[in-house]
């Protein structure tokens, strides 16, 4: 009994954990990358090809060969990103809410398997 509630706690928290990578990868060749997908408005997390901090944008438009946003919603600093050096790009809540459902998962998970343990 012990090994099958074991075996599925873990299991649930495997799923939980890889749930939680809402990335969008984008491919070495710039030609067959479609940043269609990006909403103007939202905060993203880009990650830089070349290792440099990751950059967050509150994206605006595409521009060429460009994806433009400012800094935050109060910070209107202008945000330029060459599509030649991004790797991955993040949506900020997706991932929020994602980290939250693996955190109330694994709490979850931790509840079973210690209310198990305590029945034998």
């Amino acid at each position: 009994m012990k090994a099958s509630v074991l075996l599925k706690s873990s299991l649930l928290t495997s799923l939980f954990v890889i749930s939680s990578c809402a990335t969008t990868k984008y491919s070495e060749d710039v030609s067959k990358n479609d940043y269609s997908n990006l909403e103007a408005g939202k905060m993203y997390i880009v990650t830089m090809k070349d290792g440099s901090k990751n950059q967050k944008m509150l994206f605006r438009n595409i521009d060429g060969d460009k994806l433009i946003g400012t800094a935050g919603k109060k910070d209107s600093t202008e945000v330029i990103i060459p599509k030649s050096n991004v790797a991955a790009v993040k949506d900020r809540s997706k991932s929020r809410v994602l980290t939250g459902a693996t955190v109330i998962g694994a709490a979850g998970v931790a509840a079973i398997v210690l209310s198990s343990s305590r029945a034998d």
